[in-house]
């Protein structure tokens, strides 16, 4: 069959809903309270309103801000979000947990706490697992039942939409599923809007999720939740399946943060549900918010985004085999499984060694960079070398589009290097700052000579550190003849050494990241000389951030 005849060939991959699954799943968010109990997340009262205005904006069903009562920060997001928290979509809910054992709801202070968070929803926590209320509670199972029972009547009673959250339901379920399936049934019938099944543990596998989910929605009269941790590495699998058995609600959090391994992961929970099971699970439109939202709550809480997440991750659509981007080139579909834009991700084609034909005529053209067919192989046979020599243009696409371009003819305009030089003064002695019990001082000076529109200027300039100073002495050359390098920023730098068995001798890599405040791009260097491809790898930075910057 000719490559034309695929042409009229196309691929339906819209999902179906299966008549026996919901029609609809509500999406609940923890990130602000489960999510933020992992290692090494603290978030301000500011990052929690910030976070709650993206969730807004993707449009999730609830966003649970913490538990007010429970330390100073969280009284006072809810009091701030009060009147700073704006929300369109989403409904705001405050947490917390049963009576305590024999104790009265008219005189607990946490039930006072959850009304006086003046939030339309509440969810509170309470034991389903009979060892944990004989042996942490001390208490009888009647006593347990009585403790869930009473709470949620008298949250009711105060005007609150109630949610139950049942804590280590699977465990428990599976000790006694007597016990379990009482507590859910006064929850219940004491007026819960939804009973939510935890894996409190995260050690469930799917199947014994399916089979309790859709036990417990044979039993209650109420909706079915699902709250899920990712121990077992199946916290997305556990929750459709849960959906597979009758649960309308998803508990959460984005980019799955929380204790231990984290819970569930929202994100491709999300896409996987509407994009996959056909189940509408945020407004219309709103999904293609998914990556924006994904890594701006990721940058909110000081977490690198990760590359490889579904859907959302940087490579969750890149491809690099020649193969592939072979087919991609006649066909979008060929390799993605559904199209990067209903999630809000692009295509990325990487080019390294693999790199076939086909793949550099799709960088060029999404680089709207004219290479003919000659000029195109000079480019891939350079490609290759350059990659043989240590360089590793797919993690520096901006080198690689300088690259293209000056194959194509281009000459960057803004200034030709003359030469450059780096001094460093390593001085003891009073004053200095202190390295291994040693008072040393460390100066670094750079002068370059730059050809800027035919004239020769030289400049000096100091730093911390060889990069820093030539990157001083770069500005002060050209003396703010181009404003927009003001906004050009390093923002990360990367040295590796490439063939270590050369030891201090060794070719090292240099990447440099920057930005201008709306884009951020990668550049590369390689040399045996660490300062030379410092050089290339900053050059490439500030050529490009001039290109794209106006």
């Amino acid at each position: 069959m000719s490559d034309d005849a695929g042409d009229d060939v196309t691929i339906d991959r819209s999902a179906v809903r299966d008549p026996s699954w919901p029609e609809r799943v509500e999406i609940y968010d923890t990130t602000l309270r489960d999510g933020s109990q992992l290692e090494g997340i603290s978030l301000t009262v500011d990052d929690k309103l910030r976070i709650a205005e993206q969730l807004d904006r993707l449009g999730v069903g609830y966003i649970e801000g913490g538990w007010p009562g429970a330390n100073p920060k969280d009284d006072e997001f809810f009091e701030r979000a009060k009147t700073e928290l704006d929300l369109s979509t989403s409904e705001f809910v405050a947490f917390g947990s049963t009576r305590r054992p024999k104790g009265k709801v008219d005189s607990d202070a946490t039930l006072a706490n959850l009304v006086g968070a003046e939030t339309g929803v509440v969810c509170i926590v309470g034991k389903c697992w009979d060892y944990h209320v004989s042996e942490a509670l001390k208490t009888t199972l009647d006593e347990g039942i009585a403790m869930v029972a009473d709470s949620v009547e008298y949250l009711v009673g105060q005007g609150k939409r109630v949610f139950f959250d049942a804590e280590h339901y699977f465990d428990g379920y599976k000790r006694n599923p007597e016990f379990s399936l009482a507590v859910l049934e006064a929850a219940a019938i004491a007026g819960a809007e939804a009973v939510v099944l935890c894996d409190t543990n995260g050690g469930s596998l799917p199947p014994d999720i399916e089979a309790a989910v859709a036990d417990v929605v044979s039993h209650v009269d109420c909706a079915v939740g699902i709250h899920l941790h990712n121990d077992t590495g199946c916290g997305v699998a556990n929750a459709l399946a849960a959906v597979r058995a009758g649960a309308t609600q998803v508990q959460g959090t984005i980019n799955g943060y929380g204790e231990r391994v984290g819970n569930c992961d929202l994100v491709p929970i999300m896409a996987n549900l509407e994009l996959k099971m056909g189940i509408p699970c945020l407004p219309d439109g709103r999904l293609e918010h998914l990556t924006s939202v994904a890594h701006h709550i990721a940058e909110l809480v000081n977490f690198t985004p990760d590359p490889q997440q579904p859907y959302v991750g940087a490579t969750a659509f890149a491809h690099k085999a020649g193969l592939h981007t072979s087919a991609l080139s006649r066909r979008s579909d060929a390799y993605e499984h559904v199209a990067p834009e209903s999630v809000g991700n692009g295509t990325r084609v990487l080019v390294s060694e693999m790199a076939g034909r086909s793949t550099l005529e799709m960088k060029a053209a999404d680089l709207d960079i004219e290479l003919d067919g000659k000029v195109l192989g000079d480019v891939i046979d350079t490609l290759k070398r350059l990659e043989h020599e240590g360089y590793h243009f797919e993690v520096a696409d901006a080198s690689l589009e300088l690259l293209m371009r000056g194959a194509a003819g281009w000459e960057q305009p803004y200034f030709q290097l003359d030469s450059f030089s780096v001094d460093m003064a390593h001085r003891s002695g009073a004053g200095a700052r202190m390295w291994n019990d040693v008072a040393v001082d460390v100066e670094t000076q750079a002068t370059v000579k730059l050809w800027i529109e035919g004239e020769r200027k030289m400049a000096v300039g100091e730093g911390n550190g060889p990069v820093n100073a030539l990157d001083a002495a770069v500005r002060a050359a050209l003396n703010g003849r181009f404003p927009a390098l003001d906004r050009v920023s390093l923002t990360d730098f990367k040295v590796r050494v490439l063939n270590t068995e050369q030891g201090t001798g060794a070719v090292t890599r240099v990447l440099l990241d920057s930005t201008n405040g709306e884009r951020s791009w990668s550049t590369i260097g390689v040399s045996e000389n660490i300062i030379e491809a410092s050089w290339q790898a900053l050059m490439d930075s500030l050529v490009y951030g001039l290109l794209h910057t106006s």
